[in-house]
């Protein structure tokens, strides 16, 4: 089976037996290694005690320096030394003369001959050493110490030599101690391995790793393909969703964002006030990296608690669709329907003062036409630079004939440039939806001239918008309310959202309205944007 096969609690079990085995082996290394180190001072320790002991023996002293012929010398050290060698464990015990000739050796045989051994030459000179040889049992380590006479002349040498375990034996010593720590271990390891694997896997919503892995390139995708600009916060403010779309809309050109803080990527942003206030947001307009948006800001809460922040926003300019077709182009083709409805009524009256014979009043009435027209014409193209907006004003000055309205604009008005944080789309919404509550203002009143008065004035440091109207006027009371979203006292679907897209245009451009009104008397709305 394949490893990627396997379940998450397999995994954790193999891992866990293999890092138990690699441990064991690594510190049995050190370990074995520490208690070889450790055996072979003690057994050094052990020889040159043992040397010592021989070379004071007064039956060794005795021997050495008697005159007894040297194979009785030989055969009473012998015995002498073999008794010490028993009793210490010793692998030998060499007692030399200083003729290098040996008066004892546990292999009978050798007593009597020369020791040709290089190392012990420093032992005939006085000199106390431990040496390490390789032999015919193995290694050993070897006492040397001198034998010295009652008036201190050195008469021999005696050499102790201990074989060293080998790794093998050392194992085989504590053979018990390792096969029970090694199955408690592995035993307490695999019953660890496996309730931790049930944890994680629990913690996982019982997901092995690879369901987790294709859901989190799925959800990673499904993100990525997603027409809106998508963008999520945990409660560090790291950002764990960012998708492709909020990079292009936003402009952000950079790959590696999960993880970072959202101040580092977007200093501006106002996602981190929604775990403030943990509250939604809807439908609010934004300038982030010089980018404006429609965006909508939801807390994530997960059990009743919130872990983070999402905001789902698009392009200003695909959400103010909407928009312009209610106050842009819709008033567009109102505007083209209103004309051709005041051209025809127009041709009809000429046509009647040509049928009756008033030729001259014909062509006054013709001549005072286009004088009107050109004084309008040449207002709109010296003064108001923006075409678009210039049409939705005449559209306006048109529909409010069609509706007995008149509309009038202060011709020492000028909008020559706009804001830099707004476009034409955000003045069309802006006059459309202002000119337009006048006009329902006007029309729930009974007076004889029903007026609204428009002026745009602007030079370096402001750019002021005015619109007034003498209709039925607003509630001080609800004065507080009429920007809010939804807010409306017509009761009629699809009113609410003037007045709020036109405190968001405010807001977005750090301007100011103000708002005077009385019942019966009329309204004033008047906008200052600072260039």
């Amino acid at each position: 089976m394949k490893l990627k096969q396997l379940s998450i609690n397999s995994k954790i079990v193999s891992l866990t037996f293999f890092i138990i085995i690699f441990s064991f082996l690594v510190a049995g290394i050190f370990v074995l290694g520490n208690i070889m180190n450790t055996k072979e001072e003690d057994l050094e320790d052990k020889a040159m005690l043992v040397a010592r002991t021989v070379g004071k023996l007064p039956e060794i002293r005795d021997n050495l320096s008697g005159n007894e012929p040297f194979d009785k010398k030989a055969e009473a050290i012998n015995q002498t030394a073999e008794g010490v060698r028993v009793i210490n464990k010793a692998d030998y015990i060499v007692v030399l003369d200083m003729e290098h000739r040996r008066l004892s050796h546990p292999i009978k045989k050798r007593i009597g001959q020369v020791s040709t051994t290089v190392d012990e030459n420093a032992a005939f000179v006085e000199h106390y050493y431990i040496s390490k040889v390789k032999g015919e049992l193995g290694q050993v380590v070897r006492a040397f110490a001198p034998i010295m006479n009652d008036e201190h002349k050195q008469i021999g040498v005696v050499v102790v030599g201990y074989s060293l375990p080998t790794i093998l034996d050392i194992i085989d010593s504590i053979r018990t101690e390792i096969i029970i720590v090694t199955v408690l271990s592995l035993f307490f390891g695999a019953w660890g391995a496996w309730v931790l694997g049930r944890h994680v896997k629990k913690q996982m919503f019982g997901l092995e790793p690879l369901e987790i892995a294709k859901l989190y390139v799925e959800r990673t995708e499904t993100f990525n393909a997603m027409h809106e600009g998508i963008i999520a916060i945990d409660n560090e403010l790291n950002v764990t969703i960012f998708n492709k779309k909020a990079r292009k809309i936003l402009g952000v050109n950079e790959n590696d964002l999960i993880g970072r803080s959202i101040y580092d990527i977007l200093p501006d942003t106002r996602l981190p006030e929604i775990l403030d206030f943990n509250k939604p947001i809807y439908n609010r307009e934004l300038y982030v990296n010089h980018h404006t948006i429609m965006s909508n800001r939801v807390p994530i809460e997960v059990n009743n608690e919130t872990v983070g922040a999402i905001a789902i926003f698009q392009d200003r300019t695909e959400v103010k669709k909407l928009a312009e077709e209610l106050t842009g182009v819709q008033e567009f083709v109102q505007a083209l329907r209103i004309q051709n409805h005041e051209h025809k009524n127009k041709i009809h009256t000429i046509a009647g003062l040509l049928q009756l014979g008033h030729f001259t009043q014909a062509v006054d009435f013709i001549v005072e036409l286009k004088e009107k027209q050109d004084e309008l014409s040449q207002f709109f193209e010296e003064r108001i630079k923006n075409e678009n907006i210039a049409g939705l004003l005449l559209s306006k000055i048109n529909h409010g004939k069609e509706l007995g309205i008149q509309v009038e604009i202060d011709m020492n008005s000028q909008l020559l440039y706009l804001p830099e944080q707004l476009d034409f789309n955000d003045f069309v919404v802006l006059f459309g939806n202002l000119i337009e509550n006048a006009f329902e203002a006007l029309q729930q009143v009974e007076c004889e001239e029903k007026q609204v008065f428009i002026s745009i004035d602007q030079d370096e440091q402001s750019l002021s918008i005015l619109v007034e109207d003498n209709g039925i006027g607003i509630d001080p009371d609800n004065l507080s309310s009429i920007f809010e979203n939804g807010y409306s006292t017509k009761g009629k679907q699809n009113h609410g959202i003037g007045l709020y897209l036109i405190g968001e245009i405010v807001r977005k451009a750090e301007g100011t309205i103000e708002v005077t009104s009385k019942p019966t008397e009329g309204s004033s709305f008047f906008i200052t944007f600072y260039m």
